[in-house]
């Protein structure tokens, strides 16, 4: 029976290029001369941190147009709490990986309720699509990406 599974997986090496580029952005940038502000990365979290809320907001409009440039979805982005201790401000940026149970279950909910000839079923942070046509599950790929997702989907392991 033909299958395919739906995941959320970023990849590290575009996801580090594009923390990269933005430090180098950072260097190059008039506003920020003269202002300690750098990005860190490391297991998924990047840190952001700066001498102003102002420029956090700043330091994530550029860190999100490197992700563009990359490929990295930005949807992935999970902020955390901003942290200000004396006069630098910091802010953890988590990145999403695996697609969670209850965000799942909402994904089986919503192919359960396109009438489709398909079952779903949830396998860890993966979702795993069967049916009988292949253009089911090519429906349901599309019914998935024209919806709004709360983070990226991908699709992989199509088999017949």
């Amino acid at each position: 029976m033909p299958s395919f599974d739906i995941v959320s997986e970023i990849d590290e090496v575009e996801l580090n290029n594009a923390v990269a580029n933005a430090s180098r952005e950072l260097e190059t940038r008039f506003d920020f001369r003269g202002v300690e502000a750098s990005f860190s990365y490391s297991d998924s979290v990047v840190t952001m941190k700066t001498e102003s809320d102002f420029q956090l907001q700043q330091m994530e409009d550029i860190l999100r147009k490197n992700l563009a440039k990359r490929h990295v979805d930005p949807n992935s982005m999970e902020k955390g709490k901003m942290d200000h201790t004396g006069k630098t401000y910091a802010q953890p940026i988590q990145f999403k990986q695996g697609i969670e149970q209850a965000y799942a279950k909402k994904l089986v909910k919503q192919i359960k309720e396109s009438k489709l000839k398909v079952q779903a079923s949830i396998q860890g942070e993966k979702l795993r699509v069967t049916g009988k046509k292949r253009d089911d599950l090519q429906q349901v790929m599309a019914l998935l990406k024209g919806s709004d997702t709360e983070q990226p989907l991908q699709f992989e392991n199509f088999r017949d």
